[in-house]
């Protein structure tokens, strides 16, 4: 039976959870080795963890106390965050790969970008045709930054590694290198900046159909919170202006939900800023939403 308290270490606050039972893990990875500006996106996943109690767990879109219907765990945070990126990145996808085994939906909490190349193999190996759907500011198409290939700036680059299809939303700052990668792969009609993705209505509801159509039947999906405008997220290491808002991702994500088997998530680039809750609160809403979508629309 599910109880709630007030200082989890618990998403959500519950309690009387148990892994077995439960079809949603939390994974907090609190790594932040690469940050190249703002830093704290370690301390990202418990900030998350310790605003979700504040969230009402009764969902107004789907009329029930969603988490009843499928369980929430939440994991120890992810013992990643004094190890060199490459070392990381082997543990991530040493422990991802447990879950996955164990038919386990994870949702990740960030922790920098460069851990999204981590969980990507463990998927790819039970989801052959896998694509992936990024929400983020940047291209992260760099092949190496700072002197390293697994820089959060090379994580969609890395993940290209793996998987033939990225769909990109949001972006609006790439470098020129990332432009002429982009020519040369010849992906650009798979990058929707906030414009193309639509200013208006008629034009989201195109690109939605669009994004979905580009996608593969199994997805994984990443979120870098700058993908968000900052003016409703500022908590992030690399703010961009001209963001999109709240309800364009939860449009968007409801529709690839709908129509796509989505094999997992993550959530990252949280930076928390001391006194102005609002952004973690916000990507711990996002979070439950994710798994509610998940299922509860099929």
């Amino acid at each position: 039976m599910y109880q709630r308290t007030k200082y989890p270490k618990n998403f959500g606050g519950l309690t009387g959870q148990t892994y077995k039972e439960a079809k949603a893990i939390v994974l907090p990875v609190p790594y932040d080795k690469t940050s190249s500006y703002g830093k704290g996106a370690d301390l990202g996943p418990k900030a998350v963890i310790d605003a979700s109690p504040q969230i009402e767990l009764y969902d107004r879109e789907f009329d029930c106390e969603a988490y009843e219907k499928y369980g929430i765990f939440t994991l120890p945070q992810l013992p990643v965050s004094k190890l060199v990126p490459e070392k990381m990145l082997k543990t991530l996808e040493k422990k991802y790969s447990e879950l996955v085994k164990d038919n386990k939906f994870v949702g990740v909490l960030g922790g920098e970008h460069s851990i999204t190349p981590g969980v990507i193999p463990a998927l790819k190996k039970k989801y052959p045709n896998l694509s992936i759907l990024q929400w983020d500011a940047h291209g992260d198409l760099r092949d190496s930054y700072e002197g390293t290939k697994n820089s959060h700036a090379c994580a969609m680059r890395r993940c290209y590694d793996h998987v033939d299809t990225i769909v990109q939303v949001g972006i609006r700052s790439i470098c020129q290198d990332e432009a002429v990668y982009i020519k040369e792969k010849k992906i650009a009609d798979n990058i929707y900046n906030p414009r193309r993705f639509g200013l208006d209505q008629a034009t989201k509801v195109k690109s939605i159909k669009e994004i979905v159509s580009k996608l593969s039947k199994d997805v994984y999906i990443t979120i870098d919170l700058d993908g968000f405008d900052p003016s409703i997220l500022p908590a992030t290491g690399t703010p961009e202006p001209g963001g999109l808002s709240w309800y364009d991702c939860l449009d968007l994500m409801k529709a690839v939900f709908e129509n796509k088997n989505v094999v997992g998530f993550d959530v990252l680039e949280l930076a928390p800023i001391k006194g102005f809750p609002a952004s973690e609160f916000m990507a711990a809403l996002l979070v439950y939403k994710l798994f509610n979508y998940k299922f509860l629309l099929k």
